[in-house]
């Protein structure tokens, strides 16, 4: 067995999930290799942990989805509700040799699994102690623009990182995000202002994600105004989408352009009342990610970058928005990306990407690598 499959099992369990003696845990798995599940069932069972687990294909699941809504939709998510009420944890590893699978099943039928499945999804969020990953393969070594050997070792590197190396610059982010009212994000095609007064802050250093880096909280729902266009490309539903722009008014979505498939777009964000207002905003700071890769889980912890979500927000940050929906949308601010300012209450925090204060200067990559 390759060693680093041990070494990320350990990370999940341990730094992640945090398994205990005596929890149940479910595995799901998507294309995984045999070797990665058995080395994640051994280090469950060194805990004293019980491992359950499902298998699934992207394949099958599009398959599936073209079949039928409905009955069989309810009786999926009983199952599932009813199974994620037995764990303790989840930990759910999500490989895909084609991250287009879905791009040829109507948005009717997507938002319709959406909805179904929400009550299942929300208890794992709120409910378990859970981690989710990606399976590197040739598809995204092929997005990374690298060799399928490169991009092994990156995702290695990214996703066994020492973690703890972020949590005092996290510390020191939270206290002053926690404390800020109004911020004001500057930068190409972006003069976006909105309100985080009374909001928790939210850091994630490995704990959910994998890889990680960010903090997120959200805003007051009705305190967006302004504009922001997103540089980095981002898939929903199968559906491909670049240089996506919003306008908001008091909260809402007002306009919404981008070169490709703006229909779509628009379909999307008028799913529910929820989609056209924003659940998320964040900032991502992980060292090794400094790239988009059209795979949101690595991509939204760029190092420099900040998303704004529109839909559901988290229960940690909770602003009251509620939604089928949480697409997180990048932006980078890197110089090599056009650059950008963040301020907190009319003081710069960061710049070009870099963080600028006492205390959270300790999450740029200089500190963390």
């Amino acid at each position: 067995m390759d060693t680093r499959y041990k070494k990320l099992a350990a990370t999940l369990c341990g730094h992640s999930a945090k398994i205990g003696a005596g929890e149940h845990v479910l595995l799901d798995l998507w294309e995984t290799p045999v070797e990665m599940a058995e080395a994640l069932v051994d280090e469950i069972s060194s805990r004293g942990a019980f491992t359950h687990v499902e298998l699934g294909s992207p394949r099958l699941a599009r398959k599936l989805a073209l079949s039928s809504g409905g009955e069989r939709l309810a009786v999926a998510s009983d199952c599932a509700l009813y199974k994620i009420k037995k764990m303790d944890a989840y930990i759910a590893i999500r490989g895909s040799e084609n991250i287009f699978e879905n791009s040829d099943v109507p948005q009717s039928r997507m938002a319709e699994i959406s909805a179904a499945m929400k009550e299942p999804v929300d208890w794992r969020v709120n409910k378990t102690k859970w981690v989710v990953l990606r399976w590197p393969s040739a598809p995204m070594a092929q997005l990374a623009q690298m060799s399928t050997e490169a991009f092994e070792n990156f995702y290695f590197d990214v996703c066994t990182m020492d973690y703890a190396k972020m949590e005092e610059g996290m510390a020191a982010a939270k206290a002053l995000m926690e404390s800020t009212d109004r911020v004001l994000i500057k930068g190409e095609g972006t003069n976006l202002e909105f309100s985080i007064k009374g909001m928790k802050a939210i850091p994630c250093g490995g704990q959910y994600n994998i890889p990680d880096g960010e903090i997120f909280t959200a805003p007051l729902r009705e305190s967006v105004n302004g504009t922001v266009c997103y540089n980095a490309p981002t898939i929903y539903n199968g559906v491909s989408f670049d240089r996506i722009s919003l306008e908001f008014k008091d909260g809402k979505i007002v306009r919404a352009d981008t070169p490709s498939n703006a229909d779509k777009l628009r379909k999307i964000l008028s799913s529910d009342e929820g989609a056209s207002y924003i659940g998320e905003f964040a900032m991502g700071f992980n060292p090794y990610v400094n790239r988009p890769m059209r795979d949101i889980l690595f991509d939204e912890k760029i190092a420099g970058s900040f998303h704004f979500t529109p839909g559901q927000a988290y229960t940690e940050a909770d602003n009251g928005n509620r939604s089928r929906i949480h697409w997180d949308m990048v932006c980078i601010q890197t110089p090599e990306w056009g650059g950008g300012e963040i301020f907190f209450d009319g003081k710069l925090v960061r710049k070009d990407g870099l963080f600028v204060g006492e205390g959270i200067e300790k999450l740029n990559p200089e500190f963390l690598k």
